[in-house]
This record gives structure tokens, sequence and C-alpha cells, in this order.
């Protein structure tokens, strides 16, 4: 297992962390360590798994910031930025 920290600079408060936290409670070959506002620090089992991860992110409407995994951002805007 990898340990990954992600920022999510648009999950300020805690309903977007919850909305996060339902997005990706149900992916395989993960391991939330710590989900806060701004950052989720997470185990992943293999590369399949943190994309996943992110991709369900994205989907839930936030940006993935600079993190250790992955470079990428979306032009979502998160559920709480007007």
């Amino acid at each position: 297992m990898e340990n990954i920290i992600l920022n999510i600079p648009d999950m300020k408060s805690e309903h977007c962390q919850a909305r996060v936290n339902t997005a990706i409670k149900d992916i395989d070959g993960i391991q939330v360590q710590k989900l806060e506002a701004g950052k989720l620090s997470a185990f992943v089992d293999d590369n399949d798994a943190a994309e996943n991860l992110i991709e369900a992110i994205k989907k839930a409407g936030y940006t993935i910031g600079n993190n250790t995994t992955n470079n990428s951002s979306s032009t979502s805007s998160g559920c709480c930025v007007n």
C-alpha cells in the first residue's frame, strides 16, 4: 500500500467533506486515513485505486490540486464555491 495526500482546495466545509467521503467510500483498494478541509490522506493498493479515487473526487465536483500522485486539476468548483 502507498500513502497519498491529495490537496482538494474546494473542499472547505464539513458539507463538502461529507460529499467527498460519500463519493469515495465504496472504492475498492483505498483506506482513508484523514479527511479534513482541503486535504485527504489515504492508503491505496495500486495506481488503479489511486486513479479511481481521484476520478470519484472530480466527479463529485472538486478540483485536485498539486499532490503526491497526480498534478492534474479540473475546472470544477466544488459545492461551496460561488
